[in-house]
């Protein structure tokens, strides 16, 4: 049920951000399971997206990760305080990544709740990058990490969303992309109570 290498070699960053919706992604922390089915993303098309840390094929050490072949994780700290997951596909050289926004959680919820230092389960637990990466343990330290291995990873158990459940949108905070803040690049569940922003 875990996902080939091949399923991330697509070069179609937006089909693939729409495709990872409900598929389930796990992490194994310091031995503690968690994990749940994926309900929004955004697409962030690499050189030619203004959107994209690798806007213009900017190579640094920080964006270095996103030309590798797709298969393994990209993490950033966002404002200084957020770890941000992402999901390196294509080939080699083509940065193309997908930010993991929201998750609806189905594993290890206690010790999410530990990690988000929560009494009980609401739906802020996993919505919004920053609270995903929190609740299930994901920080710098395994940027670069494989999603073939046994540290984090994304199975596929047969849950689709028909079109008619799922929206396409404008991607959130890319103001600064000019006309590409508006291409329709963010995809989630309607009505999911773990979306960032679920009719918007």
């Amino acid at each position: 049920m875990k996902l080939p290498q091949l399923y991330y070699k697509s070069p179609n960053v937006v089909a693939l951000s729409r495709d990872l919706l409900g598929k389930y992604l796990y992490t194994r922390i310091n031995g503690e399971l968690t994990g749940g089915y994926i309900v929004e993303t955004e697409a962030y098309a690499g050189a030619i997206d203004k959107a994209s840390h690798a806007y213009g094929g900017r190579f640094t050490p920080r964006t270095s990760t996103m030309f590798k072949a797709g298969g393994i994780i990209y993490v950033y700290l966002c404002y200084g305080i957020h770890e941000m997951l992402n999901i390196v596909s294509s080939s080699e050289g083509e940065p193309h990544a997908i930010l993991i926004r929201a998750i609806n959680p189905t594993d290890g919820i206690e010790t999410m709740l530990q990690r988000r230092n929560m009494a009980q389960l609401k739906p802020n637990i996993t919505k919004g990058p920053g609270s995903v990466a929190k609740a299930m343990g994901i920080s710098r330290k395994i940027n670069g990490e494989s999603l073939l291995g046994d540290l984090i990873w994304i199975e596929d158990r047969s849950l689709v969303f028909a079109d008619d459940e799922v929206a396409a949108a404008p991607r959130i905070g890319v103001d600064y992309a000019g006309e590409d803040a508006f291409l329709p690049y963010r995809f989630f569940v309607k009505q999911n109570i773990y979306v960032s922003k679920p009719n918007k």
